[in-house]
């Protein structure tokens, strides 16, 4: 059994800042590429950044220069620092990552409950 949870969303106003982390625990042997994901209302789910094991990353356009993805393998936790908050940003984020269960398991794909991000004054 494999759980992801996030957590650190809220309310914050236009220009601050937020700080997300998404921890992976249960049987992992090993945890791949760990990606946020967002929805806004009436919108499709969209990638937001990515980041594989290695510490090699990737962001949306919507977020370069604002967003930083970084992680620890270790602890088997992802984090997104936002900055320079908009309220284009407001969505329910979530949290996916490949983990390989054993060393002889594909890797799979899990996702979290997703935690709610506001940007409003």
């Amino acid at each position: 059994q494999v759980q992801l949870v996030e957590s650190g969303g809220g309310l914050v106003q236009p220009g601050g800042s937020l700080s997300l982390s998404c921890a992976a625990s249960g049987s992992i042997f090993s945890v791949l590429t760990m990606t946020w994901f967002r929805q806004a209302p009436g919108k499709q789910r969209e990638l937001v950044a990515t980041i594989t094991r290695g510490a090699s990353t990737n962001y949306a356009d919507s977020v370069k220069g604002r967003f930083t993805i970084s992680r620890d393998n270790v602890k088997n936790t992802a984090y997104l620092q936002m900055n320079s908050l908009k309220p284009e940003d407001t969505a329910v984020y979530y949290c996916n990552a490949l983990i390989r269960q054993n060393s002889a398991s594909d890797p799979r794909g899990y996702w979290g409950q997703g935690t709610q991000v506001t940007v409003s004054s």
